[in-house]
């Protein structure tokens, strides 16, 4: 079969078999379906290769009443084809379970039906159609924002209410995006000078694991500078090179990443910390700061002194909650555990412990 686009296959497949089924067994129904489940194709990034596992028409069908779920998930069970454009629409292991052989012997088909509000706690631990506080902020994931902003609605019945969720996900307050880019630096001025001080003692494996991470952290923060949110490891190079402005820093990186030796590494690093630390200027988010590198102390190592723009984002909040709060930042930022970070219940009772309101 010819690869085609996941958005394309399921935006097809819902206007072409599921929106006219639904209208015939169930006229009348207000409901809203989309693609935000998670999967490559919600960033557009999709691939031959994703075809391997769960692969196929899928959909998100979302109604206003819980009581609707079972007639219509009685009604799809009911008519469904069994392909569509070549492709099985029933899948083994089911829509959530990305693991498994695509095949059409799987009982259980790609199409979800959820009341809306209790589909996106289960995905935040909020519903972001009545605000997001900051501590919701914080303890939202970003790769579950990029999934919840990405995708697309192919169908909004239900008065724009999925629209509008999506549209309130779309980016930080300003004050939450200033604690979270302090939270950035502030790691980067944690792990800075460690680059050069392994070095000094022979160590270019563990300059280089710290080079990484710091690269690591600046793509992070590179994304956030843009507006744009952080996926997770598989695809944050990707996205990073696909700003506008990121050759500058992918080249900076290269060469810290690379198999030089110290002094190319320290080159390396202090253009990319340049350089983003340029693009925290640019922001308007907090009073400029000198992005040129310097000595750290007394010690022969070029450093950033990124807690300059830590100290100058915090004084920029204005919400004295979060000002108050130490630069620990979102939850993705001190914790990096996929079995934690993909079920918001757990989520939130970890934000609460390290940050308690």
């Amino acid at each position: 079969m010819d690869f085609v686009p996941g958005l394309t296959l399921c935006r097809r497949f819902h206007d072409e078999v599921l929106a006219p089924l639904l209208a015939r067994r169930l006229p009348g129904l207000r409901y809203a379906a989309g693609l935000l489940d998670g999967g490559s194709e919600l960033l557009g990034l999709d691939t031959p290769r994703s075809t391997d596992h769960d692969w196929g028409p899928r959909t998100q069908l979302f109604v206003a009443d819980a009581a609707d779920v079972a007639r219509v998930r009685a009604a799809l069970d009911a008519e469904l084809p069994a392909e569509f454009l070549g492709w099985p629409t029933r899948f083994v292991g089911g829509p959530d379970v990305r693991l498994g052989v695509v095949s059409t012997d799987g009982d259980r088909h790609g199409v979800g039906v959820d009341e809306l509000g209790g589909w996106l706690r289960g995905r935040l631990g909020c519903d972001p159609r009545t605000g997001m506080a900051a501590v919701d902020w914080l303890g939202a994931p970003t790769q579950r924002l990029a999934e919840l902003t990405g995708g697309a609605v192919f169908h909004d019945g239900l008065d724009g209410e999925l629209t509008a969720a999506r549209a309130r996900l779309a980016w930080y307050p300003d004050d939450v995006w200033r604690y979270v880019l302090a939270a950035g630096w502030q790691r980067v001025g944690q792990a800075e000078h460690l680059v050069g001080r392994c070095a000094e003692v022979g160590d270019e494996l563990g300059s280089r694991v710290v080079a990484a991470g710091l690269g690591r952290d600046l793509m992070r923060l590179g994304l956030l500078l843009h507006r744009r949110w952080p996926p997770y490891a598989k695809w944050l190079g990707t996205v990073f090179a696909a700003l506008p402005a990121a050759d500058p820093v992918l080249d900076a990186l290269a060469t810290a990443l690379g198999p030089g030796d110290w002094p190319q590494r320290q080159a390396g690093l202090v253009r990319a910390l340049e350089t983003v630390a340029a693009w925290t200027n640019d922001t308007g988010l907090a009073a400029p700061v000198d992005p040129t590198a310097r000595p750290f102390h007394d010690r022969p190592f070029l450093v950033l002194d990124a807690n300059r723009f830590v100290a100058a984002l915090r004084a920029a909040v204005e919400d004295p909650g979060l000002r108050a709060r130490p630069p620990i930042g979102a939850v993705d930022q001190y914790l990096d555990n996929v079995d934690v970070l993909t079920h918001p219940e757990r989520v939130r009772r970890v934000a609460a412990a390290v940050l308690p309101e």
